[in-house]
């Protein structure tokens, strides 16, 4: 059902929320499912939209999915009695494709129509079936992906780009086929990380992970596991800046954050001023904080772009550039990976910010700028949880609408915010 958020902004905001889990870790490790004929258990499962997609999308392939507490699901792909994918649920999700490498591992073939996901720009999927082929698939396109083995077999392979579900779809394809895999300038995402630990407790051989070269020694057959999912770093990342910008003097905690994934996250956001804590698995956000951009050593205008990981994710650009409206001074942002995913500015623009769109890949923020409330379009999940930002920091009342977009990454996010003391209501439409 299509909604809208209704946002009174200009409240101050202060006490604790919890990290959900990451969807960019549950994702694949539901496809992982299919690997196996033996029950898969995982904990800490966000319950968002994107996570619902596949689990029905597996059980179209004959998985059975069932969520046995209330973040933890059961799947056990017995027998899997499908190899063709609904082109509508593929349409609404791009992690659809993260189910071509198990099926492959397990089937030996799949039918995959083409993945929907965010309209951020063009999204190959040559990394993807590069790897495949080298791994002893074939491919063909007709209206849809038609994917096949004869058996997979290991191989050394240098990805064409780091990409993050390329290097997953590689890894669970590995993992059933014959001999030993090399996959060179593979992702080191910590959802990656979640990703190969979880195969290696179902039996996969998988050594040097977290690093950027992988080595995946082939089992004949995995079997069943029990993982609990790490948190989500961007959704801490969004609620970080929300502390920066709105918190009181009673500050925001964020519990159970993984803050060891959050080391580039402190040197970008503490050029913009931001400051925040860690104690143990939490961190704290302090109050009432006077943002001031960092310039560089040289006095010129700082740049914040995105790099594959540990750099800092494109994912969190988004509320970077609303907490730099809130800064005093001029910061250059560069998202490198997606050539239409700045056009949302345009939206920040029309509450107050001053920005300059240089191209496609390029704005100049300058702040701090006094935002209004404003009717908006949430574009897609980074930039639709950024303009909710925004509405928080904003004079006045804002709409939120398209947020089902939001609910598509992140979970309960109005309930969290209703928390803390935002004043934020979902209206169906």
């Amino acid at each position: 059902m299509n909604s809208e958020f209704i946002i009174q902004g200009g409240v101050r905001l202060g006490g604790q929320v919890a990290a959900s889990g990451n969807k960019n870790a549950a994702l694949p490790l539901l496809a992982a499912s299919l690997l196996t004929d033996e029950p898969l258990i995982l904990h800490n499962v966000p319950r968002i939209r994107d996570v619902e997609v596949m689990a029905r999308l597996l059980q179209t392939l004959g998985v059975s999915v069932e969520w046995i507490a209330a973040n933890s699901l059961r799947l056990h792909a017995a027998d899997v009695n499908a190899c063709r994918l609904s082109r509508d649920l593929c349409r609404e999700i791009r992690a659809s494709i993260l189910l071509a490498g198990p099926m492959l591992g397990r089937a030996g073939r799949i039918n995959l129509p083409p993945p929907g996901g965010d309209v951020i720009g063009r999204r190959r999927l040559d990394t993807h079936f590069l790897a495949f082929s080298a791994l002893g698939a074939n491919i063909s396109v007709n209206g849809e992906f038609q994917v096949n083995t004869d058996g997979l077999a290991g191989a050394d392979i240098l990805l064409d780009e780091a990409s993050v579900t390329a290097t997953e779809n590689a890894i669970m394809a590995a993992a059933l086929a014959k001999g030993v895999t090399v996959l060179r300038n593979a992702a080191s995402e910590p959802h990656v990380q979640d990703l190969c630990h979880c195969l290696n407790r179902m039996g996969a051989h998988i050594e040097n992970i977290g690093s950027n070269t992988l080595v995946i020694r082939g089992r004949d057959r995995l079997g069943g596991a029990e993982f609990t999912i790490g948190a989500d770093n961007i959704e801490v990342t969004s609620f970080i800046v929300i502390g920066a910008l709105c918190a009181d003097e009673r500050g925001l905690w964020i519990r159970n954050a993984a803050p060891q994934h959050l080391g580039m996250t402190r040197l970008v956001l503490r050029r913009l001023g931001i400051r925040f804590e860690t104690h143990g698995a939490d961190v704290f956000v302090p109050g009432n904080q006077r943002l001031v951009v960092e310039p560089e050593f040289d006095g010129y205008m700082p740049k914040i772009d995105d790099n594959p990981w540990p750099a800092f994710p494109a994912d969190a650009i988004s509320s970077a550039i609303v907490a730099a409206t809130q800064a005093e001074g001029s910061v250059l942002f560069h998202e490198k990976m997606y050539e239409s995913r700045l056009y949302w500015v345009d939206k920040l623009i029309s509450m107050g910010a001053r920005i300059v769109l240089c191209d496609p890949h390029r704005c100049v923020v300058q702040g701090p700028s006094r935002l209004r409330g404003e009717r908006v379009q949430s574009p897609d999940i980074r930039a639709g949880v950024a303009l909710v930002i925004a509405a928080l920091c904003a004079e006045g009342e804002s709409v939120i609408q398209n947020v089902q977009q939001i609910d598509r990454g992140y979970e309960r996010f109005e309930e969290k915010l209703r928390a803390i003391g935002a004043q934020i209501e979902r209206r169906p439409i």
